[in-house]
Parts: structure tokens; C-alpha cells; sequence
């Protein structure tokens, strides 16, 4: 049985329903966009092949928990999966795909430029690739897991070093969405108020990940206990895609090579 983190959201924890239907709505929010040859780079439990498989040719999923690509190469026989860690993408020739997704990743990665760069390299010219990441502007604590987080321009100045067009959007909600989040906002602020060291900033991150993981967990069985279908009802349908990265809880990027 799979042990769920806070970081991977999952679709059989009820109170890990607004976060997994946030992040099922970047895949949404794709399916227009892919085409021909995928690649997904940090796949996941597979929201990427289940909801992308049937709009392209062929699906390439790469992860780097071995357990998770195991179980995907179980559930999904006939498709390419692939454990390691990136950057570089060391098994994939350049040139090679037409879209290349990557949700919520880019957040963890330590060179991101060279990440960004080995997208570029793997894409043939003409090709996209679609990326999300949370929008700094709305997160509510530090988080561990995480080497940074962007502003809409930091991402789009990053981005515009590398690809040849850079669209920059967000995944924002209506008011069911910012109403949990107002309601996650405050119940993190009473947690955090008994930090009155700053500690969250100033230890290191291995040191907060198991604290950051029980006290994220609890925090989220509270605001399913207290709010009852505010938190089951919420639905991908009450994510919008929104034009300004601002405006979003998530960025949402599509990055172009050129032609």
C-alpha cells in the first residue's frame, strides 16, 4: 500500500481533494495543447497518462521514485516509463518530441536553467512543453520539498533565457476555490504563529520536512472535518485557467521552440 506525502496529493485522501483537483486541472488545461510524441517528466501516479494517453501517438513518463514507476509499469503495460533523475535527460536524444509536460517539478529542481535547457534540447523545432509550479505569491508557509518558488516574472525572465516564445498564464478558481484557500490561510497562520523564531526560514530543509509533513496532514483533516463539502465539492471545473500568472495559485506556463 502506498504511503501518501502532503507533496503527492492523492485521489483516495479526501482531504487531499482541492490540492489533487488543483493539480488534475493542469492536465485538463493540456489536453487541447499536446500532441504527437509526449513526454511527461515527473509523472507521478500516472494523472498524466490517464488523462493525456488518448490525445497523442505515444506517452514517455519519467519519475524519479523507482516505486511509482513501478506501479505504473503494472498498471499500464504497453507504455514507456522510466525511473531516474533529472536534469540532464541523459536517455533522451534531442529533437525528439513534439510536447513535453512537467507539473509541478520545476519547483524541486536545483539547476533549473539546465532543466529548462534540456526541454528545449528534447523538443523537435515547432514543439511545446507545458509546465506548472506554485505561484510564491500565495503560498502560506515555506515548504520543505521545495528548492524555490517564483513570482510570474521571475518564472517568465527564467523561461525567456531559454525558449523562443514564453505564454504565461495561471490556474486560479472561483470563489468555492479561494474560499478554501482563505480558509487554509488562516489555519496555517494560527500553526504559524508559534514559530516566533522564523525557524521555518532559518533551519534546513531536512530538518522541517517531517514536522512540515505531520503538521500539513493535520492541518488538512481539519479543514475537512470543519468544512465538510467546501472541501469534497471542490471539482477541476472550479479551477480556471487565467490570463495574468498572478491571478493564479499555480503558474502555468507554454513554452515554445521555435520552428
Amino acid at each position: 500500500m502506498a504511503t501518501y506525502t502532503t507533496e503527492i496529493a492523492s485521489d483516495k485522501l479526501v482531504s487531499d481533494n482541492p490540492i489533487h483537483q488543483r493539480l488534475l486541472k493542469a492536465y485538463i488545461a493540456a489536453k487541447p495543447l499536446v500532441k504527437g510524441d509526449l513526454l511527461e517528466i515527473g509523472c507521478g501516479e500516472g494523472r498524466g497518462v490517464e488523462e493525456l494517453r488518448g490525445n497523442v501517438n505515444s506517452y514517455h513518463g519519467i519519475d524519479k521514485i523507482g516505486e511509482v514507476i513501478q506501479n505504473l509499469e503494472n498498471k499500464y503495460p504497453d507504455v514507456q516509463f522510466e525511473q531516474a533523475v533529472i536534469p540532464p535527460l541523459n536517455t533522451v536524444p534531442s529533437d525528439h518530441y513534439d510536447t513535453v509536460v512537467s507539473f509541478q517539478v520545476i519547483e524541486h529542481i536545483e539547476n533549473d536553467r539546465l532543466f529548462l535547457e534540456e526541454i528545449y534540447r528534447v523538443l523537435k523545432p515547432g514543439g511545446q512543453a507545458i509546465i506548472s509550479t506554485p505561484n510564491i505569491r500565495h503560498t502560506l508557509s515555506r515548504n520543505p520539498w521545495h528548492v524555490r518558488e517564483y513570482t510570474g516574472k521571475e518564472l517568465i525572465d527564467l523561461c525567456e533565457k531559454v525558449f523562443d516564445k514564453v505564454h504565461a498564464k495561471g490556474i486560479g478558481g472561483n470563489e468555492k476555490v479561494w474560499d478554501y484557500h482563505e480558509a487554509n490561510r488562516k489555519s496555517v497562520n494560527k500553526i504559524m504563529r508559534f514559530d516566533i523564531f522564523d525557524l521555518q526560514h532559518k533551519l534546513p530543509a531536512a530538518i522541517l520536512r517531517m514536522p512540515y509533513e505531520i503538521l500539513n496532514r493535520m492541518n488538512r483533516n481539519k479543514l475537512h472535518k470543519q468544512g465538510g463539502q467546501s472541501v469534497t465539492n471542490i471539482h477541476h471545473e472550479d479551477y480556471l485557467v487565467v490570463d495574468h500568472p498572478d491571478q493564479g495559485l499555480d503558474l502555468f506556463y507554454i513554452l515554445e521552440k521555435k520552428a
